[in-house]
């Protein structure tokens, strides 16, 4: 019989979760953070947004439908801990190819399970997302609360150099014909458009719905220069997600305003915030953000509402930004934070929220098509 290895998790106010380790055994640091979603656990660890932060899920079972490699969102898991409330003893899925456990285990990620997941996330949402050390080696509480206090956290912190690509590259891959959103251009028409990724952290399905809407991608280092980005002639550059704090990508800052009024840009989640920091306004750190896969964000011209999945712990200031030249376009019904924002005169838009899903609902996957389109009206004024 397998003996159990029991986990300690400590947080910097000094409380202490214990429960039984199910992936590789060892001890990591991080912020430790929440997601609400019922499903898609794989594509939550394998986000390299997560870089830097230990995951738990509130939702209490899971691993039930296993791993496949087609959901990864990135070649590697990204996530510093992963913390559930039980482990599924069984994966069933046609798809699926291993267990979760068989997982976190070939990719040495600590797994922990049979923790109080509800009393954990009710302490982060009263006291805010914090710094923690998860630990199968120490059973000494009072040393590994000290080591969680001296860990680095994430405020001015570059992790986005810790998940970039090293060198560019082209992406050819798109989702399996069966599951294309029936809006978007067949796959297998010709690309239209060049654009240009910038890999803060991108995820693997913004490429494939980029795709699928028609253009040629290439994916650029996230230390690319403005001069070295405009070199490959784009028709469009896509600033992507990412981890971390925004402000400790000043590199990534500099070469986002350089591109303004060079070319049509879409950012999505840490590029929407880069991109606000570019155009002048300025960043915070949320509480305990946004991690989950029913976030309501309210479109401010149309009235309407969508159910958006999103995974960010800083947020843009909306009363940093300049009225006359940016226009707010969707805030967060929860907590009024801003969602979404245009630049008035330029071909330049962002997001805050994740439009290609994976997981979560599908509603915002047109906003690709409304940055192809984009791509279309500047190529037409030339």
């Amino acid at each position: 019989m397998k003996q159990i290895q029991k986990a300690i998790l400590a947080l910097e106010d000094g409380t202490v979760f214990e429960g039984r380790s199910f992936g590789f055994p060892g001890e990591r640091g991080g912020e430790l953070v929440f997601n609400t979603s019922m499903t898609g656990y794989q594509e939550i660890l394998t986000d390299p947004s997560y870089k830097g932060q230990i995951v738990m899920m509130t939702y209490p079972l899971i691993g039930n439908y296993g791993i496949n490699e087609a959901d990864t969102e990135s070649r590697d898991p990204r996530v510093e801990g992963f913390i559930i409330k039980e482990n599924s003893s069984l994966a069933s899925n046609w798809r699926a190819d291993r267990s979760l456990s068989e997982y976190l285990l070939a990719h040495r990620i600590l797994g922990v399970e049979g923790m109080d997941t509800r009393a954990l996330a009710r302490h982060i949402r009263e006291k805010g997302a914090m710094k923690a050390m998860l630990s199968t080696e120490d059973s000494r509480h009072d040393r590994l609360i000290e080591k969680a206090k001296a860990s680095p956290g994430l405020v001015g912190r570059d992790l986005v150099k810790e998940v970039t690509c090293e060198k560019p590259y082209r992406w050819i891959e798109t989702n399996d014909p069966q599951f294309l959103n029936h809006d978007s251009p067949n796959s297998r028409l010709r690309p239209r458009f060049k654009v240009a990724v910038m890999d803060y952290g991108v995820k693997f399905n913004i490429l494939r719905s980029l795709r699928e809407w028609g253009c040629d991608i290439t994916v650029l280092p996230a230390s690319f220069s403005a001069e070295s980005i405009l070199s490959y002639e784009p028709d469009g550059i896509l600033l992507s997600n990412g981890p971390g704090d925004p402000e400790g990508v000043p590199y990534a800052i500099e070469a986002i305003r350089k591109l303004i009024g060079k070319k049509p840009i879409f950012g999505i989640c840490l590029g929407h915030q880069l991109l606000g920091l570019a155009l002048g306004g300025k960043t915070f750190k949320l509480k305990f953000g946004h991690r989950g896969a029913n976030q309501p964000v309210k479109d401010l011209k149309t009235g309407k509402v969508a159910i958006t999945s999103q995974n960010h712990g800083f947020a843009v200031d909306p009363d940093s930004l300049n009225p006359e030249e940016v226009e707010l376009t969707q805030i967060n019904l929860n907590d009024r934070t801003l969602e979404g924002m245009r630049h008035r005169k330029l071909p330049i838009f962002s997001v805050q929220y994740h439009p290609e899903a994976s997981p979560g609902p599908q509603d915002t996957r047109h906003l690709f098509g409304e940055f192809v389109k984009m791509m279309e009206r500047e190529t037409r004024s030339k």
